[in-house]
């Protein structure tokens, strides 16, 4: 068999790896998993019986775009949470996922060719994998930018050269920032708005991690973008379920955006999509629609934070994150630390290399490692301070 080389170069993904690095040596204590990013808080009772209710529409297959019921709770979502109005039928979709909208969004939209040339998508770097598989699937350059602390964890792409920025037709951007949980201002929504005016590309704006914050709801791009009264097909957002209502298997969430690009994607989708089951956008309509699980979820992400933030009092460089549930710890070397902290306690923590590409011998990630505080918060605690004393004693 001939494999395609377009995907010859992509290294082993981040949890293989991880195994490969960790499960040949015993753990040192109790096994505390804090490498993924899965979220542990309980999901509102109800969900189990509205799908229960609506489980004979398990017979019938679900509609490709979401049902008129799901995508208008979307839209009232939008609306209240950023004060934009979205057209039902043309300017939302739902997702199996985000991860699903991200790579086949790409796959719709991204031309062949951007000024007779090989299209370019910039890229965040640490960043979400399914961005650099996505530029590789339509024969895009993938173009990976540092993301580092000098630059406030959010790429600088104004900085990149003219004839990179000619060629881009995709820029994906995620705030809250996973790693680092970075939030994008009001200001850098603008000027990479503006940028993407001047130079004629999208931006696939990943808020996953929209409604995990310590203080201020970050601002959305969708958002900035009527603001500025953008072109309507600049901007993409793409939304989940799976932070924001503890619900990572519902497989839920959305691309909301301008009508051409959503009439492109469904029509992709008609032909290669994987809708959610009906009862499954029953249950979706109903949490889009409420928001007091929402903060609860958020109180209990916030009182982490303050747990993190003592528990890492006068460690040296200890950034404590905006947002999203991630904290992004300076060590000398990833694998290593993730490896030591793994035999000498059992804590299990994601090295930062593992989410980023060495880009002229320059890796952004490999003096980092990725905590996830998805467990509860006395065993979170725990493990922190194993992590602390193991690490920065």
């Amino acid at each position: 068999m001939i494999a395609p080389e377009r995907f010859s170069n992509l290294p082993e993904y981040a949890f293989p790896r991880l195994r490969n690095l960790l499960d040949a040596h015993a753990p040192g204590g109790d096994v505390l998993h804090m490498s993924i990013g899965e979220p542990q808080h309980d999901f509102p009772e109800w969900v189990g019986d509205v799908i229960a209710e609506n489980a004979h529409e398990f017979r019938k297959y679900p509609p490709n775009d979401g049902s008129p019921e799901l995508l208008n709770a979307i839209a009232g979502w939008i609306s209240r949470r950023y004060g934009v109005s979205v057209a039902l039928d043309r300017q939302i979709m739902a997702l199996n996922g985000t991860r699903e909208g991200l790579y086949n969004a790409a796959m719709a939209l991204c031309p062949e060719t951007k000024g007779g040339k090989q299209p370019v998508f910039l890229i965040p770097n640490p960043f979400y994998q399914v961005y650099a598989v996505a530029a590789l699937s339509v024969g895009a350059e993938p173009v990976f930018v540092p993301a580092i602390a000098e630059n406030g964890y959010l790429p600088d792409y104004a900085g990149l050269p003219e004839d990179v920025l000619e060629r881009t037709a995709i820029a994906y951007i995620c705030s809250p920032a996973n790693p680092q949980g970075a939030v994008a201002s009001r200001s850098y929504w603008a000027e990479l708005i503006s940028l993407a005016e001047k130079h004629d590309f999208q931006i696939f704006a990943d808020e996953c991690y929209s409604e995990i914050y310590r203080k201020t709801p970050p601002t959305g791009a969708l958002q900035v973008a009527s603001e500025l009264g953008a072109d309507p097909e600049r901007v993409l957002i793409f939304h989940s379920l799976s932070k924001r209502s503890n619900l990572p298997g519902l497989r839920s969430g959305f691309v909301a955006g301008g009508p051409e690009s959503i009439r492109l994607i469904k029509q992709l989708r008609a032909y290669a999509g994987a809708p959610l089951p009906l009862p499954l956008q029953r249950a979706a309509e109903k949490l889009w629609a409420d928001e007091e699980h929402v903060a609860e979820n958020r109180a209990l992400y916030q009182a982490k934070f303050a747990v993190a933030d003592k528990i890492f009092k006068g460690v040296k460089n200890y950034f404590a994150p905006e947002a999203g549930f991630f904290l992004w710890l300076q060590v000398d070397d990833g694998e290593e630390a993730a490896l030591k902290l793994w035999k000498e306690t059992g804590v299990r923590v994601l090295p930062g290399a593992y989410l980023s590409r060495t880009v002229n011998n320059y890796n952004p990630g490999q003096g980092y490692i990725r905590v996830a505080m998805v467990a509860p918060i006395q065993k979170m605690q725990h493990g922190l301070t194993q992590l602390r004393d193991c690490l920065y004693g």
